[in-house]
């Protein structure tokens, strides 16, 4: 059997090159947050990014922008005039977060809010032609319900952390809020005649769902 460390060297040996602001980002995070593992990264960030540059589209929502990797991914395909709205719950990362975003180039594409992601989504007037959600586990049902209606039919979504470090099919871990969470979202995904949907075992498990009727 593989060495899992050795296979994903071989990986990240084997894909493009981490912008440098990006790589800095990443360094930043580990050395100032106590929760470092909630950045994208590299590979995921990389995925973001050419998903997004194949949509190429003109408003994208991101649920969960902690230090502003992923939303600099997902920025890179946005379509010609577009706007990417990213809300955050902790303000204490909210100046990491414009700190790269101006680095980037990006920070006129990118529009942040800091609250409860529950309230500010209903102020939001745009349709979302992609999604992305990557914040509070217990919520993703919440977070689901409140997009869903405003993405147009062939528009997508994402969600991380689907497979919640392989709890989900853990009996013990079943009880769990956040593994209860993340559960029920996925089964109010695959039960939604509304979508067709895929999980990607990249990192901790990414859906990617796109909306097929209303």
């Amino acid at each position: 059997m593989s060495d899992p460390v050795l296979l994903d060297q071989y990986i990240t040996g084997h894909i493009s090159p981490e912008e440098d602001y990006l790589w800095e980002l990443d360094r930043e995070t580990n050395l100032k947050t106590i929760r470092s593992r909630m950045l994208s990264g590299h590979l995921q960030g990389l995925l973001l990014s050419m998903i997004s540059c194949m949509i190429r589209p003109r408003y994208i929502l991101e649920i969960g922008t902690f230090t502003g990797y992923s939303a600099l991914c997902l920025a890179k395909g946005l379509a010609e005039g577009g706007k990417l709205h990213t809300i955050e719950i902790d303000d204490e990362v909210e100046i990491i977060a414009q700190k790269y975003f101006l680095k980037s180039d990006m920070a006129d594409r990118i529009i942040q809010h800091i609250g409860d992601a529950r309230t500010i989504i209903p102020g939001i007037s745009e349709s979302f032609d992609l999604v992305f959600i990557d914040a509070d586990k217990r919520e993703y049902c919440d977070y689901y319900q409140l997009v869903i209606d405003r993405i147009p039919v062939g528009g997508f979504l994402l969600a991380d952390n689907v497979l919640w470090d392989g709890k989900v099919v853990d009996p013990g871990a079943w009880s769990e809020d956040q593994t209860r969470g993340i559960m029920e979202f996925n089964d109010l995904v695959q039960n939604d005649p509304r979508v067709k949907n895929v999980i990607l075992t990249v990192r901790d498990g990414i859906m990617l769902i796109q909306k097929i009727g209303m």
